[in-house]
C-alpha cells in the first residue's frame, strides 16, 4: 500500500515575499486633488474668483441695465421688455462663462452642470406645461375664493402674440438664468465634495450620493434662492417660504432626471404666466404689456396683496402637488456626481465559476 507522504508546501510559496504596496500619492497632489479631479473646495473658489473677475469687467464697462432703486411702500415696478431680458442674460452669462472655463479646467463634460441634450425638447416642453396649469390652479384658486378680481382686458389684437411671444422668450432666459445660478455649477460641485467627505468617513456609506445632493440642494437651491428674493419690492414672509418651497421643488426635478430643462421650462411658463397672461405682481414685480388687469382681495396672506400668488398661502399646497407631478410624470434617470459613481454594466454581470480539472493519479 501505497505511502501517504506529508503534504508539501509548494516553492512558490514558500519562497514568496508579501506584496510590496503601492508608493502613496505626493502628499501637495493630494492636497489639490482627489478620486475625482480637482477637489471641489479648489473647484468653487476657483469658480467664485473666475464669476468676480467677470461680475468686475460687468460693471467696469456698465453691460447691465441700471436697476431702479425702489423703498418699502412703493408701488410694484413695471419692467420693459428689453431692460429684463438684458439684463437677466448678463446675469446668466455671469455664471456660464466662469463655469465653461472650469469644465475645460476639470476635463469634464459641460453638461454634467444641468445642460444634458438626453430629453431636452421633452423636458422643457413638459416643464412650459405644467407650469402653466400650475400657475392657472393657483390662479383659478384665488378667484373662486374670492380673492382675486379681473378688472379689464389690457391688450387686443395683434399685441397680444407679439407681446406673449416676447416675454416667453424674457422669461425663458429668467428661467436659464435663476436654475443655473442656484442648480448649475456651484450645486454640482458641492455636492460631489459633500458626496466626497462622506464616503471619505464610511467608504461603505450606500447614500452618499444623495447626502451629498440634498445638503448642497439646501444651501443653494433654497436659502440661497430665498436670499435672493429678500430684495423684491413687496416680498412678505409667506412669499419668501415658497420661494424656498419651488427651491427643494426645482432641485427634486434636477435630482429626478440629471437635467436643469424641465425646472427652466416650468419656471419659465409660470412667471409668464403671473407677468404677461393674468397680470398679477410676481414678487412684487410688473412688466409692461400684460393682458389682463387685477387686484387682490381680502386677507393678504391668502391673497398674496402686493407680492402676489407667490405671497399667498395657497401657493404651498399648489407646489406640493407640483412635487407629485414629477415624481408621476418625469422618468426616473441619474444625475451624476463624478464619473466614478456612473453604473458599471459589468458590474451586474456574473462570471461563470472556473472549473479546475482534477489529475487522477
Amino acid at each position: 500500500m501505497d505511502q501517504i507522504k506529508p503534504l508539501q508546501t509548494p516553492e512558490i510559496f514558500a519562497n514568496s515575499e508579501p506584496p510590496i504596496a503601492e508608493p502613496p500619492k505626493p502628499t501637495l497632489r493630494r492636497l489639490f486633488y482627489g478620486d475625482d479631479g480637482l477637489r471641489a473646495g479648489w473647484s468653487l473658489l476657483l469658480f467664485l474668483l473666475l464669476r468676480f473677475a467677470v461680475t468686475f469687467l460687468v460693471k467696469h464697462f456698465h453691460l447691465a441695465p441700471p436697476q431702479p432703486k425702489l423703498k418699502p411702500g412703493d408701488p410694484p415696478r413695471e419692467l420693459p421688455f428689453l431692460h429684463s431680458l438684458i439684463g437677466e442674460f448678463i446675469g446668466f452669462c455671469i455664471f456660464l462663462i466662469p463655469a465653461f472655463f472650469m469644465s475645460i479646467i476639470e476635463k469634464r463634460p459641460f453638461r454634467r452642470y444641468g445642460f444634458t441634450s438626453r430629453r431636452f425638447l421633452p423636458d422643457v416642453l413638459a416643464g412650459l406645461f405644467w407650469g402653466l396649469i400650475a400657475l392657472s390652479a393657483l390662479i383659478g384658486t384665488l378667484f373662486f375664493t374670492h380673492h382675486l378680481a379681473f378688472d379689464a382686458t389690457l391688450l387686443h389684437g395683434t399685441p397680444i402674440l407679439t407681446l406673449g411671444l416676447e416675454w416667453l422668450l424674457g422669461f425663458f432666459v429668467v428661467g436659464l438664468a435663476e436654475e443655473f445660478q442656484t442648480r448649475g455649477y456651484i450645486q454640482y460641485t458641492v455636492s460631489r465634495g459633500v458626496a466626497g467627505i462622506a464616503r471619505t468617513m464610511d467608504p461603505t456609506f450606500r447614500h452618499s450620493h444623495a447626502v451629498g445632493f440634498w445638503v448642497s440642494a439646501f444651501l443653494f437651491s433654497v436659502l440661497l434662492f430665498m436670499a435672493g428674493h429678500l430684495a423684491n419690492p413687496g416680498e412678505t414672509l409667506p412669499g419668501i417660504l415658497a420661494v424656498g418651497l419651488a427651491g427643494a421643488t426645482f432641485a427634486f426635478s434636477l435630482y429626478r432626471t440629471g437635467s436643469l430643462w424641465w425646472a427652466i421650462g416650468f419656471h419659465a411658463s409660470w412667471d409668464w404666466a403671473q407677468s404677461f397672461l393674468y397680470g398679477v405682481p410676481d414678487s412684487g414685480t410688473m412688466v409692461q404689456g400684460h393682458l389682463f388687469a387685477t387686484h387682490p382681495l381680502g386677507s393678504p396672506l391668502l391673497s398674496g396683496a402686493a407680492t402676489g400668488p407667490e405671497g399667498s398661502l395657497f401657493v404651498l399646497p399648489t407646489l406640493l402637488l407640483v412635487c407629485l407631478v414629477i415624481h408621476l410624470t418625469l422618468p426616473r434617470r441619474q444625475y451624476f456626481l463624478t464619473p466614478d459613481q456612473s453604473p458599471d454594466p459589468a458590474a451586474n454581470q456574473t462570471s461563470p465559476p472556473v472549473i479546475t480539472p482534477v489529475s487522477s493519479a
